[in-house]
């Protein structure tokens, strides 16, 4: 993981930068990290004040968490904490969801067939990078993102898919075709 550690009125120690390489250590038993993880640490002080900002960009989203507190090091051990909290909320929503049965999924198809209208029209464009990565990966940002759908560039064929959950809990995939 890269990380990047700014500070605004404080010159960052090596002792700091250590500390902060340390803490975010954390994430390797979440995730794989690589250098497509980046990791930016502001750290700031205002009138006696630490302030700690850690922005983690990940292929499945942005985690963020900010702390202030007299102690540079609390602040930083807070903000961690924050983080974790974070992941494993992502986690344990991840798999409720996927822990879904059959019959709930009726119901919300049921639920989502009566709130259609005939009325509908365009009310927002929205433009998206499909980023390169493989069919699992592209699941689990969909599940992290609590989206239905995730377009993605399949890192095998290089070409734009889209995967999609199915009203019965299961996942489907939409490939295209030239």
């Amino acid at each position: 993981m890269l990380i990047y550690i700014h500070g605004k009125n404080i010159d960052i120690t090596d002792a700091m930068r250590n500390r902060v390489e340390d803490k975010l250590s954390f994430m390797d038993k979440y995730f794989e990290l690589d250098d497509s993880y980046r990791a930016n640490v502001v750290v700031s002080v205002h009138s006696n004040m630490s302030k700690v900002e850690i922005t983690i960009h990940t292929k499945f989203g942005i985690l963020r968490s900010e702390v202030e507190h007299e102690d540079f090091y609390a602040a930083l051990d807070l903000s961690v904490d924050k983080l974790e909290r974070q992941i494993r909320r992502q986690k344990t929503k991840l798999s409720k969801k996927n822990r879904e049965s059959l019959t709930e999924a009726f119901l919300n198809l049921i639920d989502e067939e009566e709130k259609k209208e005939d009325d509908s029209k365009l009310v927002r464009t929205k433009t998206v990078f499909a980023e390169k990565m493989d069919l699992n990966d592209a699941i689990l940002s969909m599940e992290l993102l609590g989206h239905s759908f995730f377009i993605y560039t399949d890192d095998e064929t290089n070409e734009v898919a889209v995967v999609y959950k199915r009203h019965d809990g299961n996942y489907g995939l939409l490939e295209v075709e030239k």
